[in-house]
């Protein structure tokens, strides 16, 4: 499989920026208390989904671009797992989460579709 020359062309990773800007704007509003608590750790797994597609990008194989997709799958899954939680606690509503599951669902979508043509 030939690579795009830069990160930023892969729509996987252009994918997960929008997820994260999602997540910082749905997540301003959670309750102060959660400011160091699932607010941030909502923050950080969004974030981490984008870096680590980044990351593997930037490895000289493909064995490390796997590696770093099956990372950032990894933190979408956290990252779902916390929006259930943060709807079911009512610190961010039905909609908006609904909204940030289907952006998670398409980013997982492209990891996984890139995963095959890595595998192939």
């Amino acid at each position: 499989m030939a690579r795009t020359r830069y990160f930023r062309d892969l729509i996987v990773w252009q994918k997960a920026m929008d997820l994260a800007r999602n997540v910082y704007v749905r997540t301003e509003e959670f309750p102060k208390s959660e400011t160091f608590g699932l607010r941030m750790q909502m923050r950080r797994s969004a974030v981490s989904v984008a870096s680590h597609i980044a990351e593997g990008h930037g490895k000289l194989t493909d064995t490390d671009l796997r590696r770093s997709l099956g990372s950032a799958r990894g933190a979408l899954y956290e990252f779902e797992t916390q929006n259930e939680l943060a709807c079911g606690l009512k610190f961010i509503d039905q909609d908006s989460s609904r909204q940030l599951l289907e952006l998670a669902t398409e980013t997982a979508k492209l990891i996984n579709g890139l995963l095959g043509a890595l595998s192939a």
